[in-house]
């Protein structure tokens, strides 16, 4: 006796299961409702990247611009957040300063994040003398302090905003690079890498379109921490004077021209920018664990 298996009901519950796959819109409202924080945190950010990128329509002052028959005026509704000692509008530079953050922040990250994944997955993937090698290459960078490091290096290339993204991505690579390596060990042992090369695919292409996807979640993760680790470096090194140096606005310059000299006549000078760099940073870093309990499926279960 010959069954057969009913094939008419297939086509409705393979729309039906099309129909319950969340879209985009929906796994936005998802992380909404999950991580209130994380999206309060987005939301700075969101706000820090439009304000600096559109810093000439919103400012409503040259951030250059010195009017001494103004210096160290209160806030007020000609001047929202008040002047410094040569005049200039503070509202004005923490909207410039908030590009100047984003440009050395971003490309700080971006840059050592990328070369810290293919440093890391490469070391996982070859292993032996050179996973040796690389692994002691980043015990010594990561023993200095991110901040000295950078300090070491901006004292050799000079200062500037592209010498401070250099000072700055330089300590970021062997961070990223041993996330990325923990989470490249496992899938170095998965069959189908063994498989791939089988098939005879040369290293790089196992390592980029084999390992690599299945890194980015804590690649993402380590972006975002790494975003606000680099604003603060480049606050930090700017208020040393070895960072961003005038007439570009920054927040750390602002913190250091004048700030501890006017903290008890004019505190506005130095409130403001140190608002504006917690601020940010706070962004980033709560966005940032909102990403890693949203990507992680150990925390997403929770």
């Amino acid at each position: 006796m010959s069954t057969t298996v009913p094939t008419m009901g297939l086509p409705a519950a393979v729309d039906a299961s099309l129909a319950l796959r969340p879209t985009v819109w929906m796994r936005c409202l998802r992380f909404v409702r999950r991580e209130p924080l994380g999206t309060f945190g987005l939301a700075l950010v969101i706000v820090m990247a439009v304000t600096g990128s559109m810093a000439e329509l919103i400012a409503p002052y040259n951030p250059t611009a010195n009017d001494f028959s103004a210096m160290t005026e209160a806030p007020s509704w000609a001047h929202l957040l008040g002047t410094d000692q040569f005049g200039r509008d503070l509202l004005s530079r923490l909207i410039y300063g908030a590009r100047t953050a984003m440009i050395v922040g971003l490309s700080s990250a971006l840059v050592g994040g990328v070369i810290g994944l293919v440093l890391g997955v490469g070391s996982a993937y070859f292993g032996g003398l050179i996973d040796l090698v690389m692994q002691r290459i980043f015990d010594i960078v990561m023993a200095f302090p991110l901040i000295i490091l950078a300090l070491a290096v901006v004292s050799i290339f000079g200062t500037g905003v592209q010498n401070v993204i250099i000072a700055i991505t330089i300590p970021l690579i062997p961070r990223c690079a041993r996330v990325v390596r923990s989470s490249a060990l496992a899938i170095r042992e998965i069959p189908y890498v063994d498989a791939a090369r089988a098939c005879g695919f040369s290293h790089s292409r196992i390592i980029l379109r084999h390992m690599v996807p299945n890194v980015m979640a804590p690649f993402l993760i380590m972006i975002t921490a790494s975003v606000g680790q680099a604003v603060l470096a480049e606050a930090s090194l700017s208020y040393l004077g070895l960072g961003v140096q005038e007439p570009v606005p920054a927040w750390g310059l602002m913190l250091q021209g004048g700030a501890e000299e006017y903290a008890s006549t004019a505190p506005w000078i130095a409130i403001f920018p140190g608002l504006a760099i917690m601020l940010s940073v706070l962004g980033v870093n709560l966005f940032g664990d909102a990403m890693r309990d949203t990507l992680d499926p150990k925390m997403r279960n929770r």
